[in-house]
């Protein structure tokens, strides 16, 4: 199977629903709503649609196919812009320090502080790969993806790239984070509230949740246990985040404590070692593991190849060039594996 990713369509909704439902839950980017899904299809379609090239708060979906199958076993999203028609709310971990000469201490407590700190980022997120597929870098395919399509597209983009990581959850799909702090001002389940915002935004939260820093000695074991540490299922994917160079900041998000890490945008790797190449052939490929990319908006497509470079420019196989869609003269962009 030779697998792309692609910009989604209104289509491939049948694709996505089925992908959400294997989710578990915690995936606010693509929750098991139809509702839900056809919006974010359509803001997608939109979103590649638009002919202005500048930060808004666009939503790109994409997915991972074989074409001659079809098949569909992956799907990933990039924002332009967090935090314009709504807050986007974070908890930030700091620490206060006080000393009391009476009691000849000193005591360092940290504190979650309500911010928006992060309004006004771009946003990688809503990755997702089919369980049978976590195997022969396709994951890692999916995911750079998204920064060959920032890096095709600058203008779109800001300064400095989020992303957010599902926090711990037990196997009935509830947050011990969420029960220690918000589920107690929202009386609703972490299931509940996770797919409300899915639904509806986050406008709930700016009516509800406490402005005050909450201080985490307050808190129960099980919840300072996982502030700050991805799912499980996540921990490859924070991995290859911080191999692009994205880093935690004492960020969390405050439905289920995951973290957020930030890069900034130009600093990532795919974005910084990528370069624009000539396709000088098509044919052969050679010895250098590559991800290419090609195309721009709706035509934008990413696949790995393996290529040669040529003093007119690169070499690609046949098989690289019908899943780019490309041919001799037309240009790429290339990144090492």
């Amino acid at each position: 199977m030779s697998f792309r990713v692609r910009p989604a369509r209104a289509d491939d909704f049948d694709a996505m629903y089925e992908m959400a439902k294997l989710t578990g839950g915690g995936f606010t980017n693509l929750p098991a709503d139809k509702g839900t899904l056809v919006q974010k299809l359509a803001h997608s379609e939109s979103a590649f649609a638009q002919s202005e090239d500048s930060q808004s708060n666009s939503c790109y979906i994409f997915m991972l196919e074989d074409p001659k199958e079809p098949l569909i076993r992956g799907t990933c999203q990039v924002f332009g812009q967090v935090g314009v028609t709504q807050a986007f709310y974070s908890y930030h971990v700091s620490t206060l320090t006080q000393w009391s000469p009476e009691l000849g201490k000193t005591f360092r407590n940290q504190t979650l502080t309500l911010t928006t700190d992060l309004e006004g980022s771009s946003e990688v997120g809503g990755l997702f790969l089919h369980p049978a597929m976590r195997a022969g870098g396709l994951g890692l395919l999916l995911a750079r993806s998204r920064y060959l399509f920032i890096k095709q597209h600058r203008e779109r983009f800001g300064d400095r790239v989020i992303a957010e990581l599902r926090g711990v959850m037990d196997e009935a799909g509830n947050s011990p984070f969420w029960d220690a702090l918000a589920g107690r001002f929202f009386d609703m389940s972490f299931p509940e509230a996770d797919q409300f915002n899915a639904m509806h935004g986050t406008q709930f939260i700016a009516d509800l949740m406490p402005k005050t820093p909450i201080y985490v000695s307050m808190l129960p074991e099980s919840a300072r246990a996982v502030m700050g540490q991805p799912h499980p299922t996540g921990r490859a994917a924070l991995r290859m985040l911080e191999q692009e160079g994205f880093a935690y900041d004492r960020y969390v998000d405050i439905f289920d404590g995951g973290p957020t890490v930030t890069a900034r945008t130009d600093q990532i790797r795919t974005v910084r070692e990528a370069t624009q190449e000539r396709v000088a052939s098509v044919g052969a490929g050679g010895p250098l593991k590559v991800l290419l990319a090609a195309g721009r908006l709706k035509q934008f497509r990413a696949c790995m190849a393996e290529i040669q470079r040529t003093d007119d420019g690169v070499g690609i196989s046949d098989e690289a060039a019908e899943l780019l869609e490309i041919g001799e003269g037309d240009s790429v962009v290339a990144v090492s594996r």
